[in-house]
Protein backbone atom coordinates (compact mmCIF):
# COMPACT_ATOMS: atom_id res chain seq x y z
CA UNK A 1 0.00 0.00 0.00
CA UNK A 2 1.40 3.30 -1.01
CA UNK A 3 1.93 6.05 2.15
CA UNK A 4 -0.38 9.06 1.93
CA UNK A 5 0.76 11.94 0.35
CA UNK A 6 2.61 14.47 2.11
CA UNK A 7 0.39 17.53 1.94
CA UNK A 8 -3.32 16.99 2.72
CA UNK A 9 -6.20 19.99 2.87
CA UNK A 10 -5.29 21.06 6.60
CA UNK A 11 -7.62 23.72 6.25
CA UNK A 12 -10.42 21.65 5.70
CA UNK A 13 -10.87 21.00 9.46
CA UNK A 14 -12.02 24.02 10.03
CA UNK A 15 -9.30 25.38 12.89
CA UNK A 16 -8.58 28.47 12.84
CA UNK A 17 -4.90 28.09 14.14
CA UNK A 18 -3.91 24.89 11.32
CA UNK A 19 -4.27 26.76 7.76
CA UNK A 20 -1.44 26.43 5.83
CA UNK A 21 0.83 29.74 6.28
CA UNK A 22 3.13 31.54 3.48
CA UNK A 23 5.59 29.22 2.15
CA UNK A 24 3.73 26.31 3.29
CA UNK A 25 1.98 23.95 1.14
CA UNK A 26 -2.01 24.75 0.60
CA UNK A 27 -3.27 27.86 -1.47
CA UNK A 28 -2.47 31.27 -2.12
CA UNK A 29 -5.59 33.39 -1.23
CA UNK A 30 -8.82 32.83 -3.06
CA UNK A 31 -10.08 29.24 -2.92
CA UNK A 32 -13.50 28.02 -2.95
CA UNK A 33 -16.91 29.89 -1.68
CA UNK A 34 -16.74 27.92 0.87
CA UNK A 35 -13.18 27.80 2.23
CA UNK A 36 -13.56 31.71 2.01
CA UNK A 37 -16.81 31.31 4.15
CA UNK A 38 -15.22 28.98 6.65
CA UNK A 39 -12.11 31.42 6.66
CA UNK A 40 -13.98 33.85 7.39
CA UNK A 41 -16.02 32.61 10.24
CA UNK A 42 -12.49 31.27 11.85
CA UNK A 43 -11.62 34.74 12.33
CA UNK A 44 -14.73 35.72 13.38
CA UNK A 45 -14.64 33.17 15.97
CA UNK A 46 -11.22 34.22 17.46
CA UNK A 47 -12.08 38.21 17.41
CA UNK A 48 -15.09 37.37 19.58
CA UNK A 49 -13.26 34.93 21.86
CA UNK A 50 -10.07 37.73 22.13
CA UNK A 51 -12.41 40.50 22.65
CA UNK A 52 -14.35 39.01 25.32
CA UNK A 53 -11.49 39.68 28.17
CA UNK A 54 -11.29 43.19 26.90
CA UNK A 55 -14.81 43.97 27.35
CA UNK A 56 -15.18 41.83 30.88
CA UNK A 57 -12.22 42.76 32.50
CA UNK A 58 -12.92 46.27 33.49
CA UNK A 59 -16.92 45.28 34.58
CA UNK A 60 -15.00 42.87 37.06
CA UNK A 61 -12.60 45.49 38.13
CA UNK A 62 -9.86 43.66 37.29
CA UNK A 63 -8.77 46.59 35.13
CA UNK A 64 -8.76 50.30 35.68
CA UNK A 65 -12.01 51.69 34.04
CA UNK A 66 -11.44 53.05 31.26
CA UNK A 67 -13.77 55.74 28.68
CA UNK A 68 -15.73 53.78 25.86
CA UNK A 69 -13.74 54.97 22.78
CA UNK A 70 -10.71 53.37 24.14
CA UNK A 71 -12.30 49.76 24.45
CA UNK A 72 -14.08 50.69 20.98
CA UNK A 73 -10.26 51.91 20.06
CA UNK A 74 -8.66 48.43 21.05
CA UNK A 75 -11.64 46.23 19.86
CA UNK A 76 -10.93 47.51 16.16
CA UNK A 77 -7.18 47.13 16.79
CA UNK A 78 -7.38 43.18 17.55
CA UNK A 79 -9.87 43.02 14.44
CA UNK A 80 -7.14 44.38 12.81
CA UNK A 81 -4.50 42.07 14.19
CA UNK A 82 -7.03 39.04 13.39
CA UNK A 83 -7.22 39.69 10.22
CA UNK A 84 -3.59 39.90 9.32
CA UNK A 85 -2.94 36.94 11.49
CA UNK A 86 -3.00 34.63 8.57
CA UNK A 87 -0.32 36.21 6.06
CA UNK A 88 1.15 38.60 7.97
CA UNK A 89 1.72 36.84 11.70
CA UNK A 90 4.43 39.23 12.53
CA UNK A 91 2.60 42.45 11.57
CA UNK A 92 -0.61 40.89 13.37
CA UNK A 93 1.49 40.40 17.19
CA UNK A 94 3.05 43.93 16.47
CA UNK A 95 0.13 45.27 16.71
CA UNK A 96 -1.31 43.67 19.77
CA UNK A 97 1.91 44.47 21.46
CA UNK A 98 1.54 48.18 20.58
CA UNK A 99 -1.92 47.59 22.15
CA UNK A 100 -0.95 46.10 25.45
CA UNK A 101 2.28 48.54 25.58
CA UNK A 102 0.13 51.12 25.38
CA UNK A 103 -2.84 50.17 28.26
CA UNK A 104 -0.18 49.10 30.51
CA UNK A 105 3.83 49.98 30.95
CA UNK A 106 4.78 46.70 31.33
CA UNK A 107 2.66 45.19 29.06
CA UNK A 108 0.50 42.92 31.30
CA UNK A 109 -3.36 43.48 31.07
CA UNK A 110 -5.97 41.39 31.79
CA UNK A 111 -7.53 42.94 28.58
CA UNK A 112 -5.26 42.22 26.00
CA UNK A 113 -2.46 39.35 27.49
CA UNK A 114 -4.93 36.40 26.28
CA UNK A 115 -5.01 37.93 22.72
CA UNK A 116 -0.86 38.68 22.98
CA UNK A 117 -0.53 34.80 23.96
CA UNK A 118 -3.07 33.77 21.67
CA UNK A 119 -1.09 35.79 18.07
CA UNK A 120 2.36 35.14 19.80
CA UNK A 121 1.47 31.16 18.78
CA UNK A 122 0.11 32.31 15.48
CA UNK A 123 3.75 33.81 14.25
CA UNK A 124 5.31 30.94 15.50
CA UNK A 125 2.97 28.53 13.74
CA UNK A 126 2.63 30.45 10.45
CA UNK A 127 6.27 32.78 10.46
CA UNK A 128 8.89 30.34 7.97
CA UNK A 129 11.86 32.24 9.84
CA UNK A 130 12.46 32.59 13.40
CA UNK A 131 14.81 35.66 13.13
CA UNK A 132 11.93 38.65 12.94
CA UNK A 133 10.05 36.92 15.46
CA UNK A 134 12.61 37.32 17.91
CA UNK A 135 13.44 41.14 16.32
CA UNK A 136 10.27 42.00 17.21
CA UNK A 137 10.38 40.51 21.07
CA UNK A 138 13.54 42.24 21.67
CA UNK A 139 11.63 45.54 19.94
CA UNK A 140 8.79 45.03 22.03
CA UNK A 141 11.09 44.76 25.01
CA UNK A 142 12.93 47.64 24.90
CA UNK A 143 10.15 49.50 24.04
CA UNK A 144 7.90 48.34 27.40
CA UNK A 145 11.64 49.52 29.16
CA UNK A 146 11.83 52.85 27.52
CA UNK A 147 7.96 53.26 28.53
CA UNK A 148 8.67 52.72 32.10
CA UNK A 149 11.65 54.00 32.24
CA UNK A 150 9.34 57.79 31.28
CA UNK A 151 5.90 56.66 32.76
CA UNK A 152 6.23 53.82 35.14
CA UNK A 153 5.27 54.69 38.45
CA UNK A 154 7.54 51.74 40.41
CA UNK A 155 10.02 50.93 37.80
CA UNK A 156 11.44 47.66 39.16
CA UNK A 157 8.12 45.70 39.98
CA UNK A 158 6.86 46.70 36.64
CA UNK A 159 10.43 46.14 35.03
CA UNK A 160 9.95 41.93 36.37
CA UNK A 161 6.20 42.32 35.22
CA UNK A 162 7.20 43.25 31.92
CA UNK A 163 10.37 40.05 31.43
CA UNK A 164 7.45 37.90 32.48
CA UNK A 165 5.08 38.81 30.89
CA UNK A 166 7.38 39.18 27.20
CA UNK A 167 8.52 35.30 28.40
CA UNK A 168 5.83 33.82 29.38
CA UNK A 169 2.94 35.53 27.16
CA UNK A 170 4.91 35.85 24.03
CA UNK A 171 8.45 33.89 23.57
CA UNK A 172 6.98 30.99 25.59
CA UNK A 173 3.59 30.62 22.87
CA UNK A 174 5.91 31.50 19.88
CA UNK A 175 8.12 28.36 21.05
CA UNK A 176 4.90 25.95 21.29
CA UNK A 177 4.00 27.51 17.48
CA UNK A 178 7.32 26.87 16.26
CA UNK A 179 6.70 23.36 18.23
CA UNK A 180 3.54 22.63 16.17
CA UNK A 181 5.05 23.56 13.16
CA UNK A 182 8.18 21.34 12.89
CA UNK A 183 6.09 18.35 14.09
CA UNK A 184 3.88 19.01 11.12
CA UNK A 185 6.55 19.31 8.90
CA UNK A 186 8.28 16.34 10.24
CA UNK A 187 5.24 14.29 9.66
CA UNK A 188 4.85 15.64 6.04
CA UNK A 189 8.33 14.77 5.53
CA UNK A 190 7.63 11.48 7.06
CA UNK A 191 5.09 10.66 4.47
CA UNK A 192 7.52 11.87 1.80
CA UNK A 193 10.18 9.85 3.05
CA UNK A 194 8.14 6.59 2.93
CA UNK A 195 7.29 7.48 -0.54
CA UNK A 196 10.38 7.73 -1.61
CA UNK A 197 12.04 4.39 0.13
CA UNK A 198 9.22 2.92 -1.48
CA UNK A 199 9.72 4.02 -4.95
CA UNK A 200 13.54 3.05 -4.18
CA UNK A 201 12.63 -0.19 -3.29
CA UNK A 202 10.72 -0.85 -6.36
CA UNK A 203 13.78 0.41 -8.59
CA UNK A 204 16.04 -1.73 -6.49
CA UNK A 205 13.89 -4.63 -7.20
CA UNK A 206 13.54 -3.77 -10.94
CA UNK A 207 17.82 -3.74 -10.91
CA UNK A 208 17.61 -7.41 -9.33
CA UNK A 209 15.47 -8.45 -11.89
CA UNK A 210 17.99 -7.08 -14.74
CA UNK A 211 21.00 -7.79 -12.59
CA UNK A 212 19.60 -11.78 -12.42
CA UNK A 213 18.78 -11.16 -16.75
CA UNK A 214 22.63 -10.58 -17.12
CA UNK A 215 23.84 -13.09 -14.42
CA UNK A 216 21.79 -15.67 -16.50
CA UNK A 217 23.60 -14.38 -19.89
CA UNK A 218 26.52 -13.96 -18.46
CA UNK A 219 26.54 -17.21 -17.28
CA UNK A 220 24.95 -18.63 -20.71
CA UNK A 221 28.27 -16.77 -22.71
CA UNK A 222 30.65 -18.41 -20.90
CA UNK A 223 29.77 -21.94 -19.79
CA UNK A 224 27.75 -22.92 -23.29
CA UNK A 225 30.12 -20.57 -25.67
CA UNK A 226 32.81 -22.23 -24.18
CA UNK A 227 31.38 -25.79 -24.55
CA UNK A 228 30.41 -25.01 -28.20
CA UNK A 229 33.56 -24.01 -29.01
CA UNK A 230 35.05 -26.33 -27.98
CA UNK A 231 32.83 -28.68 -29.68
CA UNK A 232 33.55 -26.95 -33.05
CA UNK A 233 37.60 -27.75 -32.13
CA UNK A 234 36.53 -31.26 -31.87
CA UNK A 235 34.72 -31.26 -35.26
CA UNK A 236 37.51 -29.65 -36.69
CA UNK A 237 39.94 -31.42 -35.56
CA UNK A 238 37.73 -34.61 -36.96
CA UNK A 239 37.85 -32.93 -40.08
CA UNK A 240 40.95 -33.37 -40.83
CA UNK A 241 41.39 -36.65 -39.40
CA UNK A 242 43.28 -39.72 -41.55
CA UNK A 243 41.13 -42.66 -42.55
CA UNK A 244 37.53 -40.83 -43.55
CA UNK A 245 35.86 -40.53 -46.57
CA UNK A 246 34.77 -37.08 -47.97
CA UNK A 247 31.02 -37.95 -46.88
CA UNK A 248 32.34 -37.71 -43.46
CA UNK A 249 35.03 -35.30 -44.00
CA UNK A 250 32.07 -32.76 -45.11
CA UNK A 251 29.89 -34.09 -42.38
CA UNK A 252 32.79 -32.65 -39.49
CA UNK A 253 33.04 -29.43 -41.53
CA UNK A 254 29.11 -29.15 -41.74
CA UNK A 255 29.13 -29.58 -37.56
CA UNK A 256 32.15 -26.79 -37.29
CA UNK A 257 30.12 -24.91 -39.10
CA UNK A 258 26.98 -25.23 -37.19
CA UNK A 259 28.92 -25.18 -33.73
CA UNK A 260 30.37 -21.63 -34.48
CA UNK A 261 26.93 -20.58 -36.05
CA UNK A 262 25.54 -21.32 -32.72
CA UNK A 263 28.00 -19.75 -30.98
CA UNK A 264 27.63 -16.40 -32.74
CA UNK A 265 23.94 -16.80 -32.27
CA UNK A 266 24.31 -16.97 -28.63
CA UNK A 267 26.79 -14.26 -28.22
CA UNK A 268 24.41 -11.98 -30.24
CA UNK A 269 21.52 -13.23 -28.15
CA UNK A 270 23.79 -12.36 -24.92
CA UNK A 271 24.62 -9.09 -25.82
CA UNK A 272 20.34 -8.16 -25.95
CA UNK A 273 20.21 -9.88 -22.51
CA UNK A 274 23.39 -8.49 -20.55
CA UNK A 275 24.25 -5.32 -18.95
CA UNK A 276 27.42 -3.74 -20.46
CA UNK A 277 28.58 -2.53 -16.60
CA UNK A 278 27.74 -6.06 -14.79
CA UNK A 279 30.40 -6.82 -12.90
CA UNK A 280 29.18 -10.30 -10.91
CA UNK A 281 31.91 -12.85 -11.54
CA UNK A 282 30.14 -15.96 -11.74
CA UNK A 283 29.23 -18.90 -9.36
CA UNK A 284 32.24 -21.31 -8.85
CA UNK A 285 32.55 -23.56 -11.93
CA UNK A 286 33.72 -26.47 -9.83
CA UNK A 287 37.05 -26.96 -11.29
CA UNK A 288 40.22 -25.57 -10.92
CA UNK A 289 42.21 -23.34 -13.85
CA UNK A 290 44.59 -26.19 -14.42
CA UNK A 291 41.57 -28.68 -14.45
CA UNK A 292 40.28 -26.52 -17.06
CA UNK A 293 43.39 -26.17 -19.57
CA UNK A 294 43.40 -30.09 -19.03
CA UNK A 295 40.41 -30.06 -20.51
CA UNK A 296 40.50 -28.02 -23.47
CA UNK A 297 43.95 -29.46 -24.43
CA UNK A 298 41.77 -32.93 -24.14
CA UNK A 299 39.45 -31.45 -26.63
CA UNK A 300 42.37 -31.13 -29.42
CA UNK A 301 42.83 -27.27 -28.31
CA UNK A 302 46.75 -26.52 -28.48
CA UNK A 303 47.19 -25.37 -25.26
CA UNK A 304 49.82 -25.40 -22.52
CA UNK A 305 49.65 -24.70 -18.46
CA UNK A 306 52.35 -22.82 -17.46
CA UNK A 307 52.38 -22.29 -13.93
CA UNK A 308 54.78 -20.09 -11.34
CA UNK A 309 54.18 -19.78 -7.84
CA UNK A 310 50.68 -20.62 -7.60
CA UNK A 311 51.06 -23.21 -4.45
CA UNK A 312 51.92 -21.06 -1.71
CA UNK A 313 50.46 -17.46 -3.14
CA UNK A 314 47.36 -18.17 -5.41
CA UNK A 315 44.14 -17.63 -4.39
CA UNK A 316 42.03 -19.87 -2.41
CA UNK A 317 39.93 -22.64 -3.69
CA UNK A 318 36.24 -21.29 -4.54
CA UNK A 319 37.07 -18.24 -3.37
CA UNK A 320 36.35 -14.87 -5.79
CA UNK A 321 39.97 -14.55 -6.33
CA UNK A 322 39.94 -17.96 -7.81
CA UNK A 323 36.73 -17.90 -9.76
CA UNK A 324 37.32 -14.64 -11.66
CA UNK A 325 40.37 -15.93 -13.02
CA UNK A 326 38.56 -19.46 -13.54
CA UNK A 327 35.98 -16.81 -15.67
CA UNK A 328 39.13 -15.12 -17.21
CA UNK A 329 41.36 -18.29 -18.98
CA UNK A 330 37.63 -19.83 -20.08
CA UNK A 331 36.53 -16.73 -22.16
CA UNK A 332 40.30 -16.39 -23.46
CA UNK A 333 40.48 -20.25 -24.45
CA UNK A 334 37.07 -19.35 -25.92
CA UNK A 335 38.09 -16.49 -27.67
CA UNK A 336 41.58 -18.60 -29.15
CA UNK A 337 39.42 -21.25 -30.06
CA UNK A 338 37.02 -19.59 -32.18
CA UNK A 339 39.08 -16.64 -33.06
CA UNK A 340 42.47 -18.29 -33.84
CA UNK A 341 41.95 -22.12 -34.75
CA UNK A 342 45.23 -23.65 -34.96
CA UNK A 343 46.79 -21.40 -33.22
CA UNK A 344 49.46 -23.02 -30.24
CA UNK A 345 48.28 -20.94 -26.59
CA UNK A 346 50.07 -20.39 -23.26
CA UNK A 347 48.14 -20.08 -20.18
CA UNK A 348 50.82 -18.50 -17.40
CA UNK A 349 49.38 -18.03 -13.51
CA UNK A 350 52.07 -16.16 -11.65
CA UNK A 351 51.35 -15.96 -7.48
CA UNK A 352 52.42 -12.93 -5.79
CA UNK A 353 52.08 -11.39 -2.41
CA UNK A 354 49.64 -8.72 -4.04
CA UNK A 355 47.62 -10.90 -6.20
CA UNK A 356 47.79 -13.40 -8.90
CA UNK A 357 48.13 -12.38 -12.57
CA UNK A 358 47.11 -14.69 -15.27
CA UNK A 359 48.67 -14.53 -18.77
CA UNK A 360 46.55 -16.10 -22.20
CA UNK A 361 48.53 -16.00 -25.06
CA UNK A 362 47.75 -17.37 -28.62
CA UNK A 363 49.95 -17.01 -32.11
CA UNK A 364 48.85 -16.78 -35.30
CA UNK A 365 45.87 -18.70 -36.50
CA UNK A 366 47.49 -22.04 -38.58
CA UNK A 367 44.09 -23.86 -38.98
CA UNK A 368 40.56 -23.41 -41.51
CA UNK A 369 37.96 -21.07 -40.55
CA UNK A 370 39.50 -18.78 -38.15
CA UNK A 371 36.61 -15.61 -37.14
CA UNK A 372 37.40 -12.25 -36.63
CA UNK A 373 36.20 -10.28 -33.00
CA UNK A 374 32.97 -8.39 -33.74
CA UNK A 375 33.18 -6.57 -30.76
CA UNK A 376 32.11 -9.17 -28.31
CA UNK A 377 30.76 -8.35 -24.87
CA UNK A 378 32.75 -11.08 -23.02
CA UNK A 379 35.87 -9.02 -22.37
CA UNK A 380 34.19 -6.36 -21.35
CA UNK A 381 32.72 -8.17 -18.82
CA UNK A 382 35.58 -9.30 -17.18
CA UNK A 383 36.97 -5.83 -17.77
CA UNK A 384 34.34 -4.87 -15.44
CA UNK A 385 34.49 -7.81 -13.09
CA UNK A 386 38.22 -7.56 -12.79
CA UNK A 387 38.06 -3.89 -12.03
CA UNK A 388 35.08 -4.33 -9.23
CA UNK A 389 37.72 -6.01 -7.44
CA UNK A 390 40.25 -3.65 -7.57
CA UNK A 391 42.58 -4.94 -10.40
CA UNK A 392 43.89 -4.57 -13.53
CA UNK A 393 42.41 -5.89 -17.31
CA UNK A 394 44.00 -5.47 -20.83
CA UNK A 395 43.50 -7.46 -23.65
CA UNK A 396 44.86 -6.73 -27.32
CA UNK A 397 47.30 -7.57 -30.26
CA UNK A 398 50.16 -8.80 -29.29
CA UNK A 399 52.87 -9.64 -31.67
CA UNK A 400 51.47 -11.68 -34.40
CA UNK A 401 48.58 -13.16 -32.30
CA UNK A 402 46.92 -11.86 -28.98
CA UNK A 403 47.25 -11.86 -25.48
CA UNK A 404 44.85 -11.60 -22.25
CA UNK A 405 46.71 -10.11 -18.99
CA UNK A 406 44.87 -9.95 -15.85
CA UNK A 407 45.86 -8.90 -12.43
CA UNK A 408 43.62 -10.36 -9.60
CA UNK A 409 44.51 -8.74 -6.29
CA UNK A 410 44.80 -10.67 -3.20
CA UNK A 411 41.63 -10.93 -0.64
CA UNK A 412 42.30 -7.89 2.25
CA UNK A 413 41.23 -8.97 5.27
CA UNK A 414 38.76 -7.04 7.08
CA UNK A 415 37.72 -6.00 3.50
CA UNK A 416 33.97 -4.77 3.19
CA UNK A 417 32.33 -7.09 0.96
CA UNK A 418 30.50 -5.93 -1.84
CA UNK A 419 26.59 -6.71 -1.89
CA UNK A 420 25.49 -9.64 -3.67
CA UNK A 421 23.53 -8.79 -6.98
CA UNK A 422 19.95 -8.42 -6.48
CA UNK A 423 20.21 -8.52 -2.64
CA UNK A 424 17.67 -5.72 -1.54
CA UNK A 425 19.24 -2.56 0.14
CA UNK A 426 20.60 -2.05 3.56
CA UNK A 427 17.71 -0.24 5.82
CA UNK A 428 18.29 3.39 6.39
CA UNK A 429 19.01 4.11 10.03
CA UNK A 430 16.68 6.14 12.15
CA UNK A 431 15.70 9.48 11.06
CA UNK A 432 18.24 10.97 13.89
CA UNK A 433 18.11 14.73 12.89
CA UNK A 434 14.33 14.37 13.38
CA UNK A 435 14.99 13.28 17.06
CA UNK A 436 17.44 16.21 17.54
CA UNK A 437 15.36 18.20 16.03
CA UNK A 438 11.91 17.29 18.26
CA UNK A 439 14.49 17.58 21.37
CA UNK A 440 15.95 21.10 20.67
CA UNK A 441 12.70 22.04 20.58
CA UNK A 442 11.33 20.26 23.85
CA UNK A 443 14.12 21.39 25.73
CA UNK A 444 13.59 25.26 24.26
CA UNK A 445 10.03 24.86 25.14
CA UNK A 446 11.31 24.10 28.39
CA UNK A 447 13.69 26.11 29.20
CA UNK A 448 11.45 29.26 28.47
CA UNK A 449 8.47 27.60 30.60
CA UNK A 450 11.17 27.82 33.42
CA UNK A 451 12.61 31.06 33.18
CA UNK A 452 9.12 32.41 32.51
CA UNK A 453 7.96 30.86 35.96
CA UNK A 454 10.86 31.89 37.78
CA UNK A 455 10.47 36.20 36.31
CA UNK A 456 6.57 36.07 37.04
CA UNK A 457 7.01 34.28 40.42
CA UNK A 458 9.81 36.82 41.26
CA UNK A 459 7.65 39.72 40.02
CA UNK A 460 4.43 38.34 41.77
CA UNK A 461 5.87 38.25 45.26
CA UNK A 462 7.46 41.74 44.74
CA UNK A 463 4.13 43.51 43.97
CA UNK A 464 2.83 41.16 46.86
CA UNK A 465 5.55 42.48 49.02
CA UNK A 466 5.00 46.23 47.85
CA UNK A 467 1.16 46.30 48.09
CA UNK A 468 1.25 44.76 51.62
CA UNK A 469 4.03 47.05 52.52
CA UNK A 470 1.46 50.02 51.43
CA UNK A 471 -1.59 49.20 54.01
CA UNK A 472 -2.98 51.91 56.02
CA UNK A 473 -5.45 49.80 58.67
CA UNK A 474 -8.71 51.49 59.07
CA UNK A 475 -8.57 51.76 62.21
CA UNK A 476 -5.55 53.85 62.46
CA UNK A 477 -6.89 55.44 60.02
CA UNK A 478 -10.03 56.39 61.40
CA UNK A 479 -7.94 58.09 65.04
CA UNK A 480 -6.35 60.82 62.21
CA UNK A 481 -7.35 64.24 62.51
CA UNK A 482 -6.78 67.63 60.08
CA UNK A 483 -4.42 69.87 61.51
CA UNK A 484 -2.19 66.95 63.29
CA UNK A 485 1.83 67.07 62.61
CA UNK A 486 3.22 64.85 59.83
CA UNK A 487 5.39 63.68 63.04
CA UNK A 488 2.80 62.02 64.62
CA UNK A 489 0.79 60.79 61.71
CA UNK A 490 3.97 59.31 60.58
CA UNK A 491 3.73 56.42 62.99
CA UNK A 492 0.78 54.55 61.96
CA UNK A 493 1.75 55.16 58.00
CA UNK A 494 2.97 51.96 56.65
CA UNK A 495 7.03 51.88 55.02
CA UNK A 496 5.08 52.18 51.31
CA UNK A 497 3.24 54.13 49.37
CA UNK A 498 0.42 52.81 46.99
CA UNK A 499 2.56 52.31 43.92
CA UNK A 500 -0.12 53.10 41.43
CA UNK A 501 -2.49 55.36 42.92
CA UNK A 502 -6.11 56.03 41.98
CA UNK A 503 -5.74 59.30 40.98
CA UNK A 504 -8.49 59.54 38.47
CA UNK A 505 -10.77 58.55 40.88
CA UNK A 506 -9.48 61.07 43.34
CA UNK A 507 -11.46 64.38 44.67
CA UNK A 508 -9.49 67.17 43.52
CA UNK A 509 -7.30 67.95 45.90
CA UNK A 510 -6.55 70.92 48.44
CA UNK A 511 -4.86 73.60 46.42
CA UNK A 512 -1.00 73.64 47.30
CA UNK A 513 -1.09 70.37 48.98
CA UNK A 514 1.46 67.30 48.99
CA UNK A 515 -1.26 63.91 48.45
CA UNK A 516 0.02 60.60 49.39
CA UNK A 517 -2.32 57.61 48.79
CA UNK A 518 -2.09 54.09 51.25
CA UNK A 519 -4.30 50.75 50.53
CA UNK A 520 -7.14 50.30 53.03
CA UNK A 521 -6.39 46.18 52.76
CA UNK A 522 -4.45 43.31 51.69
CA UNK A 523 -5.90 42.14 48.99
CA UNK A 524 -4.42 40.80 46.08
CA UNK A 525 -5.03 40.76 42.21
CA UNK A 526 -8.33 43.32 43.49
CA UNK A 527 -9.37 46.61 43.20
CA UNK A 528 -9.20 47.83 47.23
CA UNK A 529 -10.11 51.10 48.31
CA UNK A 530 -7.06 53.58 49.18
CA UNK A 531 -6.72 56.38 51.72
CA UNK A 532 -5.26 59.64 50.70
CA UNK A 533 -3.77 61.90 53.35
CA UNK A 534 -2.91 65.48 52.12
CA UNK A 535 -0.63 67.79 53.92
CA UNK A 536 -0.45 71.64 53.44
CA UNK A 537 3.75 73.34 53.21
CA UNK A 538 4.02 73.58 56.94
CA UNK A 539 3.52 69.22 57.20
CA UNK A 540 -0.08 69.57 58.99
CA UNK A 541 -2.52 67.13 57.77
CA UNK A 542 -5.57 69.09 55.84
CA UNK A 543 -7.67 66.62 53.97
CA UNK A 544 -7.80 63.11 54.51
CA UNK A 545 -9.97 60.53 51.74
CA UNK A 546 -11.00 57.22 50.85
CA UNK A 547 -11.18 56.63 47.39
CA UNK A 548 -13.61 53.50 46.49
CA UNK A 549 -11.99 50.77 44.86
CA UNK A 550 -13.15 49.91 41.19
CA UNK A 551 -16.75 49.63 40.19
CA UNK A 552 -18.02 50.86 43.41
CA UNK A 553 -20.23 53.83 44.50
CA UNK A 554 -19.60 56.43 47.30
CA UNK A 555 -17.08 56.87 49.50
CA UNK A 556 -17.22 55.01 53.15
CA UNK A 557 -16.43 58.38 54.80
CA UNK A 558 -16.36 60.84 53.09
CA UNK A 559 -13.56 63.86 53.03
CA UNK A 560 -12.44 65.68 56.52
CA UNK A 561 -11.29 68.86 56.71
Amino acid sequence: MRPAPATEDRASTGNVLDDPAPGEAGPRGGGSPERVGARLGNGVLLWGALALPALTADRLGMNEPRPPWQQLAGLAVLAAAVAASRRRPLASYALTAGLGLATAPALFSVSYGPALGVLALLLGLRAPRPHPAVAAFAGVGAAGAARIALAGADPAPETFVLTGTLLFGSVFPWLIGRYWRQSRALAEAGWLRAARLEERQRHAEERARLRERSRIAQDMHDSLGHELSLLALRAGALQVAPGLTAEHRAAAADLRTAAADATDHLHRIIGVLREDDEPVPLAPAGESVEELVARAAESGLPVRWDPRNTAPLGPEPGSLGERLLHRIVREALTNAARHAPGAPVLVSVTGQPSGTTVTVTNDRPTGPGSRSAGGGTGLLGLRAAVASVGGDFRAGPHGAGFRVRAHVPAGRPGAVPRAAPGAPAAPFAPAAPFTRARRRIALGLGAAAGAGLVLVGAAFAWYAYTETRSVLTPSAYAHLRPGTPYEEVAAVLPDREAHDPPTDRAPAPPKGADCRYYRAGGELLASVDHFRLCFDARGSLVAKDVVPGAGRLGNDEGTAR
